[in-house]
Order: structure tokens, then sequence, then C-alpha cells
């Protein structure tokens, strides 16, 4: 099976996600229902793995999180932004 990382990570919006639901004041689970209303078949455990950066994330998962949380795609992906500028 092929190993799927990015300099040892499994995601690159963990840190981002912690932050934006603790700032809204969201348990992981009202964040995975809210997932679920969407059709994203995510509960509390798989927000914890993708907090604790041990699940990948899909594009549609990526894009449905920034709809649950109520950022923009930009907002989650700004510590890869940070970390890989353009050149």
């Amino acid at each position: 099976m092929k190993k799927i990382e990015f300099y040892d990570n499994k995601n690159v919006i963990s840190k981002r996600v912690r932050y934006f639901r603790k700032q809204r004041k969201l348990t992981q689970g009202q964040v995975a229902a809210r997932l679920q209303t969407m059709n994203i078949n995510i509960d509390q455990r798989g927000i914890s793995k993708i907090e604790n950066n041990r699940r990948i994330v899909t594009d549609y998962e990526l894009a449905c999180l920034c709809r649950a949380l109520g950022v923009t795609e930009l907002e989650l992906l700004s510590d890869f932004y940070e970390a890989f500028p353009e050149s």
C-alpha cells in the first residue's frame, strides 16, 4: 500500500481546523454533525484524527470543512502557504 504523506503530514490543515473550531466554540462532534448534513461521513473520531494529523483530507472534505467552519480554503491552507511561499 502506498504511503500518502507530505513531509510526514497526513494533511496540512490540522492546526487550522482545531484553531477555527475552538475559535467558534464548536466541539468535534458539532463539526462532524455539520459535515454529515453535507453527506460527509465523518464522526467525532474522524475530526480528532484530522486535528491530530493522523487522517488525510480529500478535496471535497476540505471544501465542506470550510463551509462547516465558516472559513475560506485560503484560511484553512494558510499554514501551508506560509511554509511554502511562491518563488
